[in-house]
């Protein structure tokens, strides 16, 4: 990874100084800005140049300054987790891919409270009209909504009214009006894919699945039951009434 100050050279310098060399930095050094590139560059040469220069080289170079990309932080276990599912699924198919519903939320809005954009302007330029974006000052609509996808086919887009998806409400409105649904069409080899958000993992949530997981497995066996067995119980009623006469009562052998 470069930043902003590594890659620059001077109008007045020679083929030496034209040719800055590219090294490998630390993140302590990824935080520095133009002005830190200038004092580096004059501590190695000499030279005095402006944190302007550095700045106008870099994007010459096709540098620009740029705020790092947002992730969640990767602990050990997640990369040994991460790493041993990509192994366990590294064979899969594309049919085995199309029994998989991946599912997410994520909340839109007619304006953004994204404060990340980066602009150039002159010292002293602040309140010019080019260089102020408007914002209301009261936030604008938000909408929560909650779809999933799979080869050939996708959810409803679901709107999440008042914007707050809680464990109970993703049973009630995701897990058994829409997934249901898709697990009963594909079958047994149905994957349901969601992420580690706090609604997704309540004991409810747990609970549903499981219970969903029971309600499919003691249905597949109800299925399999062979008719002639169960027209033998209710012929053996004739019997069991005159056992238990007999017994006055008493238990019956089965």
């Amino acid at each position: 990874m470069l930043t902003e100050f590594q890659v620059f050279r001077t109008n007045n310098s020679g083929n030496r100084d034209e040719r800055q060399i590219y090294r490998p930095i630390s993140k302590k050094e990824q935080a520095h800005h133009s002005s830190a590139g200038a004092n580096q560059f004059l501590a190695a040469s000499g030279k005095q140049i402006s944190r302007k220069t550095v700045a106008r080289r870099l994007r010459g170079g096709g540098l620009y300054a740029r705020r790092p990309v947002v992730c969640v932080p990767l602990t050990r276990q997640h990369r040994t987790a991460r790493l041993q599912w990509c192994r366990e699924h590294h064979n899969w198919t594309e049919q085995d891919w199309a029994c998989v519903l991946f599912s997410d939320e994520s909340r839109f809005s007619l304006s953004s409270d994204c404060r990340h954009q980066l602009i150039w302007r002159e010292n002293g330029t602040a309140y010019r009209p080019e260089n102020i974006q408007e914002k209301d000052r009261y936030p604008t609509c938000s909408i929560m909504v909650w779809a999933g996808i799979m080869i050939n086919g996708r959810t409803r887009l679901h709107v999440v009214a008042n914007g707050t998806m809680t464990g109970q409400r993703y049973i009630d409105e995701v897990l058994l009006p829409h997934v249901r649904l898709f697990r009963g069409a594909v079958g047994d080899k149905f994957v349901f894919m969601d992420d580690n958000a706090t609604c997704h993992r309540t004991l409810p949530v747990q609970d549903c699945l499981d219970s969903e997981t029971l309600i499919r497995a003691l249905t597949e066996e109800w299925d399999k039951l062979p008719q002639q067995l169960l027209d033998n119980v209710v012929q053996s009623m004739d019997r069991r009434v005159e056992c238990c006469i007999t017994l006055h009562g008493g238990r019956i052998p089965y």
